[in-house]
C-alpha cells in the first residue's frame, strides 16, 4: 500500500504534529507539557473534549514563524513516506499570530517555504486552507475570514471550520464563510462526526461548502445520502480518527463502504494522525482488510480525491500525472 500515489484533503497541521517533535520543541523553549504524553511517549487523551485540550497544549509548543516551518516539514517527510503525492492542510491564523494580519503573513511565508522545500526534496505538494475554530465563537472566525480573504491565492486555497461540533450553530458563521467566498477560497466544513446527519444538512444550507469534513453521520439519514451523491458533495473521510474516538467500534462498522456504494464521492485522510496512531498506508491497510478494497479501488478514491481538491487546473495536472504513474 505504500507504494500507491495518495491524495489526501484533511489533516490538521498542528494535529499531525510527532509527539516528538513537541516534546523537543517544549524543551527548548522550557515549557512543561508533560501531562499531555503517555508513558510511552504518545499524545494522552480521555474524550473528545480533552482531545480538544491536549491539541490546544501541544500547539502552545509553537510560538514562532520558524517553528511552523519546521513542523510543516516534518508533516510533509511523514506524509511522502507514506506515498502523499498531495495534501491539503487546515492552519489557522488563531494559532499563527491571533488573527493579527500581518503576524499571519509571516507564518504563512514560512509554512510556503517548508512546502516549497518538501516539494523539491520529497515530491510531495502542499496547499493550505485556513480554517476557523467553532468554539472560539463567530467574532474571531471574522478575524480568521479577514486574514484568509487576505491572503487567498495559490497556496491558500479554501476556507473551513473545525472545532467542538456542540458548539453554536453553522449559520452563526455565515459571514466568514461569505468573506471567504468573496475572497474566491472554496468552501469545506467539520460536520457530521459528532453532530449527526442534521449538522450535515446545516453545513450545506447555511454555508453553501463543497465539501463536508467526516460527514460519515449522513449514513443515518437515507435520504441526506442520495441527497449528497446527487450534489456530488465531497466527504474528506478520516475512518482511523473515527474508530479512534469511538464513533464506529472498529473499521468493519465504519459507513465509508456503504456511502461509497451508494454514489457518495468519498475521499481517505488521517486527520491528526499521531493522535490516532494512523497513517495513510495503515488507513489503506485497514480498509483493504474491513472491505476487500483492492488496489482499483484506492486509485479511483485517489483520482476523486484529486478532483475535489482546492488547488489550480495546473497543479492538478501535475498531480494527475504521479496518479497514473
Amino acid at each position: 500500500m505504500s507504494g500507491l500515489p495518495k491524495v489526501e484533503l484533511h489533516l490538521h497541521l498542528e494535529g499531525a504534529a510527532p509527539p516528538t517533535f513537541i516534546r523537543g520543541l517544549a524543551k527548548e523553549k522550557h515549557l512543561d507539557i508533560s501531562g499531555i504524553f503517555d508513558e510511552r511517549g504518545n499524545y494522552r487523551y480521555r474524550d473528545f473534549r480533552d482531545f480538544l485540550k491536549v491539541y490546544e497544549a501541544a500547539t502552545s509548543a509553537l510560538r514562532t514563524p520558524g517553528d511552523y516551518q519546521r513542523l510543516a516539514l516534518a508533516v510533509l517527510e511523514e506524509s511522502a513516506a507514506s506515498g502523499v503525492v498531495y495534501s491539503e492542510t487546515f492552519v489557522s491564523p488563531d494559532f499563527c499570530g491571533g488573527r493579527d494580519l500581518g503576524a499571519w503573513r509571516e507564518y504563512l511565508h514560512a509554512m510556503q517555504e517548508a512546502a516549497d522545500q518538501a516539494e523539491r526534496q520529497m515530491g510531495i505538494t502542499l496547499r493550505g486552507i485556513v480554517t476557523c475554530i467553532r468554539h472560539f465563537g463567530p467574532e474571531k472566525a471574522r478575524g480568521t475570514a479577514r486574514c484568509a480573504a487576505e491572503t487567498a491565492g495559490d497556496w491558500i486555497v479554501g476556507f473551513g471550520i473545525a472545532g467542538d461540533e456542540k458548539i453554536g450553530a453553522p449559520k452563526d458563521f455565515r459571514w466568514a464563510f461569505d468573506c471567504a467566498r468573496e475572497a474566491g477560497l472554496r468552501l469545506t466544513a467539520h460536520a457530521g462526526e459528532w453532530g449527526g446527519p442534521e449538522s450535515v444538512r446545516a453545513a450545506l444550507q447555511d454555508l453553501e461548502v463543497e465539501r463536508i469534513g467526516h460527514g460519515v453521520r449522513a449514513i443515518e439519514d437515507p435520504a441526506l445520502v442520495d441527497e449528497l451523491a446527487e450534489r456530488g458533495t465531497v466527504l474528506e473521510v478520516c475512518p482511523g480518527s473515527n474508530v479512534a474516538l469511538g464513533i464506529y467500534k472498529d473499521f468493519r462498522e465504519h459507513p465509508i463502504d456503504a456511502l461509497d456504494r451508494r454514489g457518495v464521492k468519498v475521499t481517505i485522510s488521517t486527520d491528526d494522525p499521531p493522535f490516532f496512531h494512523t497513517t495513510m498506508v495503515r488507513e489503506y491497510e485497514e480498509l483493504h482488510r474491513a472491505f476487500d478494497w483492492d488496489e482499483g479501488q484506492f486509485r479511483k478514491i485517489a483520482r476523486q480525491s484529486l478532483d475535489a481538491a482546492f488547488c489550480d487546473a495546473d497543479t492538478k495536472a501535475k498531480i494527475a500525472k504521479k496518479l497514473e504513474a
